[in-house]
């Protein structure tokens, strides 16, 4: 039996989410953000010895969170990217989010369920179709369990929609209620998957004590 880890990424800047290229130099993550990453690597490395492999989507602030969360680990495996674990691209938003998505929350928020509810029940909007969203994730995950095999610990940092599409799938959580489940995902955040004959199995979601404990504070959504 093999153990899958999934991490969400830390707390990600407002460029993380434009649609506009940015800075090669722009930080994947907030100041806050490489301090989650970092105290999720610590939480990790109490719980397992090792990772026989690390992969992240090809996103910087996956790839950033990765890089913190390994600090915490001696003779780490070289990392993987892989694109299949990135997020999916805001759809039909009207105009790239901006700060308004820690200035205002609550508008964002109601803005992007809208967005989901149309992309979910297959609008088109000149992008990737969910379809297609839902393939790719199926497919890196295929690949992570391939490293997963009997005694294997592999850990994957992806993004709060991604990994709940995987928990919505096992569980068979309809598409249109998945995005509930992925606002509730907290930023670096430890989610655990075996991996068995049967398949994958949901130990856990959304682990994310080491990071609201009240000598801590480092709980964020966004």
């Amino acid at each position: 039996m093999g153990v899958l880890y999934l991490v969400r990424h830390g707390q990600a800047p407002a460029h993380a989410y434009a649609a506009e290229p940015v800075a090669a130099d722009a930080p994947g993550l907030t100041d806050l953000g490489f301090v989650q990453a970092r105290h999720t690597g610590l939480e990790l490395a109490r719980q397992v010895p090792e990772f026989t492999a690390t992969v992240s989507g090809a996103l910087p602030r996956q790839q950033a969170t990765l890089t913190g969360v390994m600090e915490a680990f001696e003779g780490a495996p070289d990392p993987l990217v892989d694109p299949g674990w990135d997020e999916y691209t805001i759809p039909a938003l009207p105009g790239a989010p901006t700060t308004e998505m820690y200035t205002n929350p609550a508008a964002y928020q109601q803005m992007l369920d809208a967005a989901l509810a149309r992309w979910t029940a297959g609008a088109e909007h000149g992008g990737e179709s969910y379809a297609d969203y839902i393939a790719r994730m199926n497919a890196a995950a295929g690949r992570a369990v391939d490293l997963a095999g009997s005694g294997q610990t592999v850990l994957v940092v992806s993004s709060a929609g991604t990994i709940t599409a995987l928990l919505a799938r096992l569980w068979g959580v309809p598409p249109e209620q998945w995005p509930i489940m992925a606002r509730a995902m907290v930023n670096a955040s430890i989610t655990k998957l075996l991996v068995g004959r049967r398949g994958l199995t949901v130990v856990s979601m959304n682990e994310h004590g080491h990071l609201s404990a009240r000598d801590v504070g480092l709980a964020t959504f966004r």
